[in-house]
């Protein structure tokens, strides 16, 4: 059997925070908010696996009211994501995502990603294509408000 799911993020740009995307970390002035790292990119991609399992979402396994949550590596939820959906038997085809973001130059960044990615999921980097775009100075992605993701993924039963 093979199932499709979408996820999507967003999170506002602050000074003061790392910037983590695709579980690496990118030299810019400004860092994403949230109660983990804000790893928009890897949060999108984790509700799109949650949804292809119907499995709920990121916050209804990784809540933000949560002390163990703080902070948190966003890798670690990428591997708990992983291993959820292994115990119904599902393993990862392929992910296909899209950054938003106006800067910093995000495709300098792709390969490092999907190999960092693909580490924590124990799939080829082949496997997960990231793309990036801008919003063409429109909204609050084009303000540098904030960034946003959108993420698509299969999985299968089929080995």
């Amino acid at each position: 059997m093979i199932r499709v799911g979408m996820g999507y993020d967003v999170h506002k740009l602050v000074e003061g925070r790392a910037l983590w995307l695709g579980g690496i970390k990118i030299d810019h002035p400004h860092g994403l908010l949230g109660h983990s790292d804000a790893d928009v990119l890897i949060h999108a991609i984790c509700d799109a696996i949650l949804g292809a399992a119907n499995m709920r979402d990121i916050g209804y396994h990784f809540p933000d009211t949560s002390d163990d949550t703080l902070d948190m590596d966003s890798k670690i939820i990428l591997r708990k994501t992983i291993e959820l959906i292994a115990s119904r038997g599902y393993h990862l085809v392929n992910i296909d995502a899209t950054i938003c973001a106006e800067r910093p130059k995000i495709n300098p960044h792709i390969p490092a990603m999907a190999e960092c990615m693909s580490k924590v999921i124990g799939c080829d980097p082949d496997a997960i294509s990231i793309k990036a775009t801008t919003s063409e100075r429109m909204g609050f992605v084009g303000r540098q408000e904030g960034m946003a993701a959108y993420a698509v993924c299969l999985i299968s039963t089929d080995k």
